[in-house]
């Protein structure tokens, strides 16, 4: 466990604990429908977790270089994409995992596609999101990431 991870648990227990010294009643209510909406989200995210453990348990230095390595271009940027847009993962998991995949030979803009789709799209949630959020915006929604996904990606294989 790094530092900033620490400093962030400090930070939420004792802001937690500073909450329940101000108002007891409120912070046991908000960690109530905390644990509630947990508990009602959990069903989903487990099945996503394993899937996608094992896919990267799977996936070799040397598919990782073929697929998204600098020499695979602009087709290993729309992979990145693609492969960020029906991957379920958080961010603290995302950033060091792009780091891995580029001490492993993956290109810097195919990653960067791969990260800011992960990020914007989600075509993993799309039936939870149109449930909460209605089907056009869904849809926009997810448009709209794919299409920033792309333009952040090419940007940086201009740049570096």
């Amino acid at each position: 466990m790094d530092i900033s991870t620490i400093i962030l648990y400090f930070l939420a227990i004792g802001l937690t604990i500073f909450s329940f010294i101000k108002n007891p009643n409120k912070t046991k209510l908000g960690l109530k429908k905390g644990w509630m909406a947990f508990k009602k989200i959990l069903p989903v995210l487990i099945p996503l977790f394993i899937i996608v453990g094992v896919l990267l348990s799977l996936i070799t230095p040397h598919i990782i270089k073929s697929v998204l390595g600098d020499d695979s271009g602009f087709i290993g940027i729309i992979l990145g994409v693609l492969l960020g847009s029906i991957t379920f993962m958080p961010p603290f998991v995302a950033y060091p995992l792009g780091a891995e995949l580029i001490s492993q030979g993956a290109g810097y803009a195919q990653i960067a596609g791969f990260i800011s789709s992960v990020m914007a799209v989600g075509f993993v949630y799309i039936p939870t999101e149109i449930k909460y959020f209605g089907k056009k915006s869904t849809i926009l929604r997810n448009i709209l990431g794919l299409i920033a996904s792309l333009i952040v990606a090419n940007i940086i294989w201009v740049v570096m």
